[in-house]
């Protein structure tokens, strides 16, 4: 499996993210190289509700609330930075992991 790269923070973590809107689905596709995590959203990028439901997919993927994702760079662009708020960056790559692990094997079940 690819490195992340998530860093710890004072009161939390931050990872990089890829988006693609305007896709079939929300899901997180996987991870980039370098470590950034590839995500496709079904929502258009269009007053916000790309970004909006970018938190809400991360905040299941993470098991936090919304509330607890910040987007801090790259609001209008494709490639964002997103805070954590009280979850460390070990914690954070271990739940994306899980995360990975549990949809690859329902889709090889499908």
């Amino acid at each position: 499996m690819r490195r992340f790269r998530f860093h710890d923070g004072r009161t939390g973590s931050a990872m990089a993210v890829h988006v693609t809107p305007r896709s079939r689905k929300n899901e997180l596709t996987g991870v980039s190289a370098d470590g950034t995590l590839r995500i496709r959203l079904t929502a258009p990028p269009v007053e916000g509700s790309a970004n909006k439901a970018l938190l809400e997919l991360l905040a299941h993927i993470l098991g936090v609330r919304a509330g607890s994702l910040e987007i801090i760079a790259g609001e209008k662009g494709k490639d964002k930075i997103i805070s954590v708020v009280d979850l460390d960056a070990h914690t954070l790559e271990e739940r994306v992991k899980k995360y990975i692990k549990e949809n690859k094997s329902e889709s090889e079940g499908k």
